[in-house]
């Protein structure tokens, strides 16, 4: 039995896991389904060894102190951070673009609690948001990011830090996504606009009607109804999405 082949495998299931777990903590896939965390640190730690034993990748050489130990383990989180940083950005425009179409409905004052952050979110926000989850694993998303991690094995083998980090690629990633988010409610907000200013001129030509309280429940209903016609024309923009953050992982973990 070698010995050091054992430790070198063990090591690097190690620093494999702490890069994929904080790409699965950190996002939002199993957090909306309620996955406990138990579930997630298994899966991770399975996984970990799977593409350990999988794929090939030059292995950085050893640490020979804790420090050294310490050292990769936290180059391993700055990775998976980046990496988990793709992923969560296209559910976070979703839910951005909630918060913007919640607050010109009036539903600004509710709010739910978002299972992966834990803190109070706008009500369709999370919609959208459990709806971009539930078709990224119908568009086989979970497939992609695991090539997706076996590809960043490839290029930065576990212990070691990325050569380069192009700031202007995350901020134009950041950026893309979150205009898609807006373009996600667009069809919503601009109706609402030209809703507004029909009532309006309503409010002007009959100013004995109160358009305020009668306008709240019109926008509600207009709202929603076109928000609900919308959503079956969302595939091709969550594909978008999702292609977005592919191509943000390939010109990352270079």
């Amino acid at each position: 039995m070698d010995l050091r082949a054992d430790s070198n495998f063990l090591l690097s299931v190690m620093l494999v896991s702490i890069r994929i777990g904080a790409v699965l903590l950190l996002t939002p896939l199993f957090a909306v389904g309620e996955v406990p965390l138990r579930i997630r640190v298994l899966l991770a730690l399975g996984l970990s060894v799977v593409l350990v034993a999988a794929v090939p990748f030059e292995a950085a050489a050893a640490p020979q102190s804790v420090g050294g130990v310490v050292q990769a383990a936290g180059l391993e989180v700055v990775t998976g951070g980046l990496l988990a940083f793709g992923v969560m950005a296209p559910f976070a425009a979703l839910s951005f673009g909630g918060r913007v179409l919640d607050f010109q409905l009036g539903f600004g004052v509710a709010s739910l609690v978002d299972p992966a952050t834990r803190d109070e979110a706008p009500l369709l926000g999370t919609l959208l948001q459990m709806l971009g989850v539930t078709t990224f694993f119908l568009l086989d998303g979970h497939h992609l990011l695991v090539r997706g991690l076996v590809a960043s094995l490839e290029r930065i083998p576990p212990g070691t830090a990325l050569a380069e980090l192009d700031g202007a690629r995350l901020v134009a990633h950041f950026g893309l996504l979150f205009s898609f988010g807006v373009v996600a409610v667009a069809p919503v907000l601009v109706t609402l606009l030209l809703l507004d200013v029909g009532m309006a001129v309503a409010a002007r030509t009959m100013p004995q009607v109160n358009m305020f309280i009668l306008g709240i429940p019109i926008k509600v209903l207009v709202g929603l109804t076109v928000f609900a016609a919308s959503l079956r024309y969302a595939g091709p923009l969550l594909e978008r999405l999702y292609t977005a953050v592919f191509a943000y992982w390939d010109g990352t973990i270079r």
